[in-house]
């Protein structure tokens, strides 16, 4: 399967390094995992719909036909072995992919019913809108602080002296402020990890996304950053839809109202994840989900 370069744009429309996905597939399960998310998912309508989307770098196919709805106000779980599209269906739905030269696409997305490769629409506003967090963490080489706002000002959202606030507001939401806020004007390369990627989130919140794509955002952290975020992916819904790729099966139960599985270029199964971790209608999903295979 041909990759995907490391370098793109970010989802609020900045040049960003660090995106790709190697993470191993999740290994064999002793027990059977329990979804522990919600009862049912909200059913807020619509968000985005894929209609007959194929998506190829060059000859080759990656996905073939999909056609799925991403319910607004929830949180869905892609996922699926590793090269079966998870990440490559996640960065079409903000366009990340358009500047590879051999990608393609047949069919299409649709965000209010509304083709995102619509001629009248604004790239930099469907980012706005449809925000990105990638694996590894990704500050740009300026302040904490100005990282936090850099989309916000970029997109002319507040005034200057409002800037302060932007920052505060959503390093308290990430659970960073009491860490940073006596050093709002260092590195963010002085931070660690984890915290990198939390500023990383705070800054995709900062433009008030309606969708926030999510791939393998806890892939490198150690276990309380990961409580933290999904402490805040579970926070965020239903105002935020989130759509996450994640390969650790015990996340994807514990933060997903639906789950969708990939595998081998095919949409095999999309439901409700209490559904689709204990009752599976596919055998296929029912072998990956117990780690019988992948």
């Amino acid at each position: 399967m041909a990759t995907e370069p490391d370098s793109v744009l970010s989802g609020d429309g900045f040049a960003a390094v660090g995106s790709g996905s190697s993470s191993p597939a999740v290994a064999a399960q002793a027990a059977p995992i329990v979804a522990t998310g919600r009862e049912s998912a909200p059913d807020g309508g619509v968000a985005i719909k894929a209609v007959g989307l194929t998506l190829s770098f060059g000859s080759r196919p990656i996905l073939t036909d999909i056609n799925t709805e991403i319910r607004r106000g929830s949180v869905t779980a892609l996922i699926g072995p590793t090269g079966s599209g998870k990440t490559t269906l996640l960065r079409t739905f903000n366009r990340m992919n358009d500047k590879v030269s051999t990608y393609r696409h047949a069919g299409d997305v649709l965000l209010d019913e509304r083709s995102i490769w619509h001629p009248g629409v604004d790239l930099i506003s469907l980012r706005r809108r449809v925000g990105m967090l990638f694996q590894r963490p990704n500050p740009f080489p300026m302040s904490i602080m100005d990282n936090v706002v850099a989309g916000t000002r970029a997109h002319k959202m507040v005034g200057r002296a409002g800037l302060r606030q932007v920052a505060e507001e959503h390093l308290t939401a990430v659970g960073l402020w009491h860490a940073v806020k006596d050093r709002l004007k260092d590195s963010p390369f002085r931070l660690s990890g984890g915290q990198q990627q939390l500023l990383c989130l705070a800054r995709a919140l900062a433009i008030k996304p309606e969708i926030l794509l999510l791939d393998e955002p806890t892939s490198a952290l150690d276990p309380n950053a990961t409580e933290s975020i999904e402490g805040l992916v579970r926070r965020l819904v239903p105002d935020i839809t989130v759509i996450i790729v994640t390969h650790n099966m015990q996340q994807a139960a514990r933060v997903s109202d639906r789950t969708m599985f990939l595998n081998q270029g095919r949409l095999v199964e999309h439901g409700e994840t209490r559904q689709v971790f204990e009752n599976p209608h596919s055998e296929e999903t029912a072998r990956y989900v117990q780690g019988r295979f992948g």
